[in-house]
């Protein structure tokens, strides 16, 4: 049996958890030291918090800024526990500064093979997105502005007008 230094793991898993807003697997947290049974017993002492199926986060960690785009990009994970959304369209636009939109969804862009069904509130849009058309952010990719414009142009639901202004700040703000 593998001796488990428990400060090592729990500084190595807040670490971890810190570029991710306070969130992480169980993937990563048995990559770290904490089995199953390790899990349990931390969220019944009240150290860990069960967000949901595989999800867990450190209650000490303050929610940030885009806390809501981290636990759907957490959500979206492979079989391989790495995220596979990417924040796209309008919600990138926000993400961005671009606009000043308030879409009613989350909108996140999935490799065409993506097989799990929509979070209540998500729009799903199915492509397979090049590695240079996305940005690490922290703890979610978003769709870089050039690509949120073309998708955003390449839908109905923004219109002519709010498009030519949102791509006149773009480019004002240096960002295509």
């Amino acid at each position: 049996m593998i001796y488990r230094s428990t400060q090592n793991a729990r500084r190595e898993l807040s670490d971890l958890a810190q570029t991710q807003g306070g969130y992480f697997t169980a993937k990563q947290a048995a990559a770290v030291g904490y089995g199953k049974r390790h899990l349990d017993y931390h969220v019944k002492a009240g150290n860990f918090e069960r967000v949901e199926r595989g999800l867990f986060r450190l209650p000490e960690v303050p929610p940030v800024e885009y806390d809501d785009l981290i636990r759907l990009s957490l959500w979206s994970r492979g079989r391989d526990d790495r995220p596979q959304a990417v924040v796209s369209h309008e919600t990138a636009l926000g993400v961005h500064g671009l606009g000043e939109l308030l879409p009613k969804h989350t909108h996140l862009t999935v490799p065409r093979s993506f097989r799990k069904k929509p979070a209540a509130g998500c729009v799903l849009h199915k492509a397979d997105l090049a590695s240079d058309e996305a940005e690490q952010r922290e703890g979610f990719r978003v769709t870089k502005p050039l690509r949120t414009l073309v998708d955003v142009a390449g839908t109905e639901r923004v219109s002519q007008d709010q498009l030519h202004q949102i791509i006149a700040q773009a480019l004002s703000e240096g960002l295509v």
